[in-house]
């Protein structure tokens, strides 16, 4: 073991994580004052949720040795996972940085279905979903599965987290519907200062992300380190253009979205092609996903928050433009088409459908699973008074001594006032 990979990865593994609340205040600028803190919960709680699974069962069915298509049980309740050595690091540590992943993508998904879904639904949706969808695309492509073999390229996730994720969101989307209020009236963010905070912790948190998949301090987390930094910069860069020469106004919403949109998109290819290579792709990710955007906002399709467009075509470009630009003098691993492989491109066109159709279908059928046990959508009222109140008893921002108040009992009615007797001068009342 190397004692400077081991620190490099404690560190990756702390800022992967801190990605998890980020995208809760991500998210939780943008939607209305009365679901920011459910909204924010829907990421935090994955946390606790998934985390556990992972531990139990994820991790195993992701990274244990088994077949093509998952791992066998034999990392189950972490049998096996100690001290040893995984490469230069220790085994614990690789399962708690993979877990920073597993949290993360489940967090993504619930940007699509914000402020209409009920909360214990969800946490039973997104652990279930983290065991039999997440953990085996996983294992495709970084537990020696059946994508692995075929030689696809994710450095540090596209396919496996954001494509996962996107396909996801587009099912959830159709099957919880649009909200109540969805093209009846402007749905607002109520803070775009936190959207921007969010989007900022996400960029700081990423470095973990994409540098950490080196799982070394090495010559190849540099690279994907310096990809991280400008591929997004190219993103917000051509986004503010395009910005401008539609409207003549830069939104700080699409800014902090150009950002995310950047990251997404160099996530997979962050350890595989060159920096110059890395502002190309950042560049032509923002096209695709800011024509999406506007397409979608004229639709009944209500992917609240644009996980979609944002991270399932953000990492489709991603992924698929790995397969163009990879660059074996960088990576040491293999050419993309643009330097004499096409046969690349083929190979990561088959991960980004293989993800997609596996995604959707399981993703449907969990929540079809889940709705035949418990109601998927909040009731209109509670959706109407907002789902901060009628999930989790509390509100984001209090006024004055408090604006609504929460009993679990209605209360007793309060005797009859009697009126005061009033004496005149004359001694009447």
């Amino acid at each position: 073991m190397n004692a400077a990979d081991t620190a490099w990865m404690l560190a990756s593994t702390a800022l992967v994580l801190l990605m998890t609340p980020a995208l809760g205040f991500f998210y939780g600028g943008l939607v209305r004052a009365k679901n920011t803190l459910n909204t924010i919960m829907m990421s935090v709680a994955a946390l606790g949720f998934v985390g556990v699974a992972w531990a139990i069962l994820g991790y195993s069915l992701a990274f244990a040795p088994g077949s093509f298509f998952v791992g066998a049980p034999s990392y189950a309740f972490l049998r096996g996972v100690g001290l040893e050595a995984q490469g230069t690091i220790p085994h614990l540590l690789f399962m708690a940085y993979q877990a920073t992943f597993a949290i993360i993508t489940a967090a993504l998904v619930s940007g699509a279905i914000v402020e209409r879904m009920r909360f214990g639904p969800y946490l039973a949706f997104i652990t279930l979903w983290s065991l039999f969808v997440y953990a085996p695309v996983a294992h495709w492509v970084w537990g020696g599965g059946w994508l692995a073999r075929m030689g696809a390229l994710d450095f540090a996730g596209g396919t496996v987290v954001h494509i996962n994720a996107g396909a996801a969101a587009l099912v959830a989307a159709f099957v919880l519907g649009p909200r109540k209020d969805y093209g009846r009236q402007a749905i607002l963010p109520h803070s775009v200062p936190l959207t921007v905070l969010g989007a900022g912790l996400l960029w700081f948190g990423w470095f973990g992300f994409n540098a950490g998949s080196a799982l070394a301090a090495s010559p190849t987390a540099a690279l994907a380190f310096t990809n991280t930094l400008f591929a997004p910069a190219a993103t917000l860069l051509v986004w503010t253009l395009m910005d401008l020469l539609r409207t003549g106004k830069v939104t700080a919403v699409g800014g902090a979205t150009a950002i995310v949109v950047g990251l997404v998109a160099v996530t997979p290819a962050a350890g595989f092609v060159c920096p110059m290579s890395g502002l190309v792709l950042g560049a032509l990710a923002a096209f695709p996903s800011y024509y999406a955007l506007l397409w979608r906002a004229r639709t009944r399709l209500d992917d609240s928050l644009d996980v979609v467009a944002a991270h399932g075509l953000g990492g489709t470009v991603g992924a698929l433009l790995t397969g163009v630009l990879a660059q074996k003098a960088w990576n040491g691993a293999t050419d993309g088409a643009l330097f004499g492989n096409p046969k690349q491109l083929g190979i990561q066109a088959v991960a980004v459908l293989a993800s997609i159709a596996y995604s959707a279908a399981l993703t449907w059928g969990l929540l079809k699973a889940v709705a035949a046990v418990a109601p998927l959508r909040a009731a209109a009222p509670d959706e109407g008074l907002g789902l901060d109140v009628s999930q989790h008893g509390e509100e984001a921002y209090a006024r004055g001594e408090g604006a609504i108040l929460i009993l679990d009992e209605p209360p007793e009615s309060p005797a009859p006032a009697v009126a005061p007797v009033i004496r005149t001068e004359r001694g009447r009342s």
